[in-house]
């Protein structure tokens, strides 16, 4: 009997320690995310937002501390490449995924629109200070390499008393697969037939052999900046914060516009009620004496049933927090917030997002 007692009495203090476990057990078989556990978000894609992304990736992560985001500003045709194999979380595109690339996608990609902005013709011309104007024959004949000077007539009868002078034009483009391209060439495609038929649209083209390619918005303003008598494509923010001018361009309704915010705007408000359910669209050359002709949505790709659900919910969070409080921030860095037609078109699609063929956010 002493034996008996002695063996049991050693062996309640286990029998404790189990039952102490078992709760814990339970708690850690959750399949819920842990609402305080960090979670990384990997983004890549293009650099046309990247200066307002950065802004609210840091602004979002002060009031979210757990949510990391971490993108890289590579180019749309990178972003649409890195989404399609699922070696991030979303990508990002100033171009919209035509319908083969979705097709080819391993699950349905969502267009998120985010923003708005301006592809700029910009220029380093050192003789001229008045802003130049031109129009989209005299920056297709640019670019299409039969518009070779500076003083060619096709510049200066849309800038009559500037003395332009007879210097050889430096022209610089994109090296890399890119959104602000694919704006660019879009724009190209409406306004001359020739570009249309020759070149065509996208994030990458067969670029005449004239000029000097540079990698992303920072590599062609970098290049115009540090070659006289060049002329370049980027989005505003990039030419402001380099103090480098940028032309008034000819709209569909024949006014000269300069890109700006309400320029930009009067552009998407051209367009917003018509846009297709899957929010995929080009505001290139947009009707209205008041819309800059070189304007463009940009846009988060992201997959609409989500395979992680804490990632997935960080994500969904940071969407929906981007397209209300986010859209505040847009102005200072120039560019135009979502206008409220679409800003309520992208709040539904940010709803569908699914884990396990649930929304997300309800």
């Amino acid at each position: 009997m002493k034996r008996y007692f002695r063996a049991t009495r050693a062996i309640v203090p286990w029998i404790i320690a189990g039952l102490m476990i078992l709760p814990l057990v339970g708690c850690g078989s959750s399949t819920g995310p842990d609402s305080n556990a960090e979670v990384k978000l990997q983004g890549a894609g293009a650099t046309f937002p990247n200066p307002l992304y950065q802004k609210w990736f840091s602004e979002y992560n002060k009031i979210t501390p757990n949510a990391k985001f971490d993108y890289q500003s590579i180019g749309s045709g990178g972003g649409i490449k890195q989404i399609s194999a699922k070696t991030v979380d979303f990508g990002g595109s100033d171009a919209p995924m035509k319908d083969d690339e979705l097709k080819a996608a391993p699950g349905e990609i969502l267009h998120i629109p985010t923003v708005l902005g301006a592809v700029v013709v910009t220029y380093n011309l050192p003789s001229v200070t008045t802003d130049l104007k031109l129009t989209g024959d005299a920056i297709a004949g640019i670019y299409l390499g039969k518009i070779t000077k500076w003083n060619d007539t096709a510049i200066a009868s849309s800038n009559p008393g500037v003395s332009f002078p007879d210097a050889t034009i430096n022209v610089v483009r994109r090296s890399d697969p890119s959104g602000t391209s694919y704006v660019w060439t879009d724009y190209l495609s409406k306004v001359s037939p020739e570009w249309k038929d020759h070149v065509g649209a996208g994030t990458m083209v067969n670029w005449p052999a004239i000029g000097i390619a540079s990698k992303g918005n920072e590599g062609v303003t970098g290049q115009v900046k540090q070659s006289p008598n060049s002329i370049g494509y980027v989005e505003l923010i990039y030419a402001e914060q380099n103090k480098l001018p940028y032309a008034a361009v000819k709209n569909s309704s024949g006014e000269f516009v300069k890109p700006s915010l309400d320029s930009v705007t009067a552009a998407a408000a051209a367009t917003a009620n018509q846009m297709p359910d899957d929010l995929r669209v080009s505001i290139t050359n947009a009707p209205g004496k008041d819309a800059y002709p070189i304007s463009s949505f940009t846009y988060f790709l992201v997959y609409k049933n989500q395979d992680d659900q804490a990632k997935g919910k960080a994500l969904v969070n940071f969407l929906w927090w981007a397209i209300h409080d986010g859209e505040q921030m847009t102005k200072p860095l120039l560019y135009a917030p979502l206008p409220a037609e679409v800003a309520a078109k992208a709040e539904q699609k940010i709803k569908s997002i699914t884990y396990q063929g649930k929304p997300i956010r309800g």
